[in-house]
């Protein structure tokens, strides 16, 4: 169905090529799943697929990509539109209509589609999705899942042969995002549909693949299946370190198997003591830095956030977890100032106790930005200037917090170091763009800092880099809060879990307490390893023995049963 033989493309402004006489041949009915760290060329493999790369993003493409037999490199993206369908990381910019059925339609009639036939493909996409109780709905009225779910609907209807996902996942609860994995894996199954997925959050989808198309950064591409990548891939979910840990042959890729493997894991850490917890401080006695009570958000009378109470305590990582449209983003900007509040009231101390509790609201933007600093779910919202230079000379000329604090240049090094100030801004990845908006919040210095969606669009490698700044926040005293759907990274991050439901607060407590109990929040470790209290792979590595030690554990008890057999 899909085939690359010998292509290298290579940009004009980059030293090295992005892809290197790569060969790969892709069948029809397969699921492939691309990984790799930010930046090795994922985004250009599956742009190859539909023309994209070279016609629209320039650079050269040498050697030849064939999908369906058709040469990309003389089929322009408009001609191979009937057999393969992109769908990106966030629907709504790809929308086009106001309504679910118009959506559906609105590429058949780019392909002159009669009537009839659309009508029919139409109805047959709706059932096929799950669709057809949101047929007269307006898209921006629809969940992440549902809006999710009509992108891939909006190019089934053209009946293409191939369907290229990047990130399907990506901004979606884990709920929404089964629902998304379940549609796409019916349509591999029941229709022979080819599908090619990147993804970094590979605890979502790995289970679902069934092949692995890994680019390790050199510009080769190395496929095998699932078990024979993640053997030594450095890019693995939870699931395969653990996998790797305990020394499982052959690796689990699906929490069931990995159940079935762990019995012997689970007896062993059972007898050990308690898994070692975060190495911060207890935060029970910590001044509270932001005490909001009542806050209750509407939008055209329709409320988002229902009279909630929240303390953040100094040095304490809160994350703020449930489904999209829970809540979760309303709340943070009622919280910083800048979003609507209907009622409620929040008080906020600024770093180190200095004055008065104010509320943000009714403060200047300047002095709102010292007690509280805000990173929206799109870092690139905030930046406007030509350069990373003038942001940052921009964010030190407005923090106005003293001779003895950090400049903005400063921190961004300590996040992210190496960044050319000449650099565009929005030329930047995901990580550079969070770490550069993080930097400019940062050198207000304020107390509380709210992250809302941060690991979005992030590898492994940058959501570890992220957990240390994280640490490090936290470890300077502020209160910072995560909103997130990502349960892995909370279970590395968070000393803390709010979950919201329909603008109500309805779990808070301690991260082990909460996302256990909830089978739809509990990372992987936590479903493989229950009753018992481990979270992350680190808490497991911390207690079993190493390699070393586990071999000659089960040299001796291979011994031992030797000795009994008769």
């Amino acid at each position: 169905m899909i085939t690359f033989d010998q292509v290298s493309v290579q940009y004009d402004d980059a030293a090295e090529p992005v892809l290197r006489e790569v060969d790969l041949t892709v069948d029809e009915g397969e699921l492939c799943l691309v990984i790799g760290h930010t930046g090795v060329g994922k985004s250009t493999l599956l742009g190859a697929v539909n023309g994209l790369v070279p016609h629209f993003t320039g650079g050269t493409l040498s050697g030849r990509v064939t999908v369906d037999g058709r040469d990309t490199a003389t089929h322009p993206p408009r001609e191979l539109a009937d057999v393969v369908g992109v769908v990106g990381q966030d629907p709504l910019d790809g929308f086009v209509t106001d309504t679910v059925e118009e959506e559906l339609a609105y590429t058949m009639e780019q392909l002159a589609v009669p009537p009839a036939v659309m009508r029919k493909r139409v109805e047959e996409t709706l059932d096929l999705l799950g669709l057809a109780d949101l047929r007269h709905r307006a898209l921006h009225e629809l969940s992440g899942g549902q809006q999710q779910r009509v992108a891939i609907g909006s190019v089934l209807t053209a009946h293409p042969r191939v369907l290229v996902l990047d990130e399907p996942t990506s901004a979606l609860d884990p709920t929404a995002a089964e629902e998304v994995l379940a549609a796409v894996t019916r349509l591999v199954h029941d229709l022979g549909v080819t599908v090619l997925l990147a993804e970094h959050r590979l605890e979502r989808v790995v289970q679902y693949a069934d092949r692995v198309i890994h680019l390790p950064g050199d510009g080769r591409v190395v496929a095998g299946t699932p078990a024979e990548v993640f053997v030594t891939s450095p890019i693995a979910p939870p699931i395969v370190e653990l996998g790797r840990t305990a020394g499982w042959d052959p690796l689990p890729l699906s929490i069931r198997d990995a159940r079935r493997a762990a019995a012997p894991v689970r007896s062993r850490l059972a007898a050990t003591a308690a898994p070692p917890v975060r190495g911060r401080t207890p935060v029970g006695d910590a001044p509270v830095l932001l005490d909001a009570r009542g806050v209750t958000v509407t939008y055209h009378g329709t409320p988002a956030v229902r009279e909630v109470d929240l303390a953040l305590r100094s040095g304490e990582v809160t994350a703020l977890m449930g489904r999209n449209g829970s809540g979760k983003s309303s709340l943070l900007w009622a919280l910083q100032g800048s979003g609507p509040r209907k009622a409620g009231r929040v008080r906020v101390t600024a770093e180190g106790g200095a004055g008065e509790p104010a509320d943000p609201r009714e403060l200047p933007a300047s002095a709102a930005r010292r007690l509280v600093g805000l990173v929206p779910q799109t870092p690139t919202d905030l930046l406007y200037l030509e350069s990373v230079k003038q942001e940052l000379d921009q964010a030190d000329s407005e923090s106005a917090v003293g001779a003895d604090a950090p400049a903005a240049r400063e921190i961004l090094d300590r996040l992210a170091p190496g960044i050319d100030g000449a650099t565009h801004p929005r030329d930047l990845s995901e990580g550079q763009k969070l770490a550069l908006v993080l930097a400019i919040q940062l050198s207000a210095a304020p107390g509380v800092v709210l992250l809302d969606e941060p690991t979005r669009g992030l590898d492994y490698r940058a959501k570890d880099q992220l957990i240390r700044i994280v640490d490090d926040l936290a470890a300077q005293g502020r209160a910072v809060v995560i909103s997130t759907h990502d349960v892995e990274f909370v279970a590395r991050a968070a000393d803390r879990v709010v979950v919201m439901a329909e603008g109500d607060v309805v779990a808070d407590g301690p991260t082990t307490e909460v996302i256990v109990a909830s089978p739809v929040f509990a990372p992987q470790v936590a479903k493989i390893l229950a009753p018992l209290p481990f979270l992350t792979v680190g808490q497991v590595a911390a207690v079993l023995p190493n390699d070393e030690d586990r071999q000659d554990r089960e040299d001796r008890e291979g011994g031992e049963d030797s000795e009994d057999t008769p």
